[in-house]
């Protein structure tokens, strides 16, 4: 039997120019959505989406520079 080893924890860089910019905007978007539908249920839950989409926001500006 051979060795395998885990990948728990391990970051896969994000790619560069175009295909960041758009997995980024996804992302805006996914994190945006998920804080609307959430808007009557958890407050917290909405402002933790609330404020990741914001830090993406932030990235996407200084990317589109």
């Amino acid at each position: 039997m051979e060795n395998q080893y885990c990948r728990v924890g391990t970051v896969t860089p994000m790619t560069t120019g175009r295909q960041a910019i758009a997995l980024l905007e996804n992302q805006y978007q996914n994190f945006m959505e998920k804080a609307a539908n959430m808007e009557y249920a958890d407050a917290k839950l909405v402002e933790f989406f609330e404020q990741k989409a914001k830090k993406i926001k932030i990235m996407l500006e200084k990317l589109m520079q």
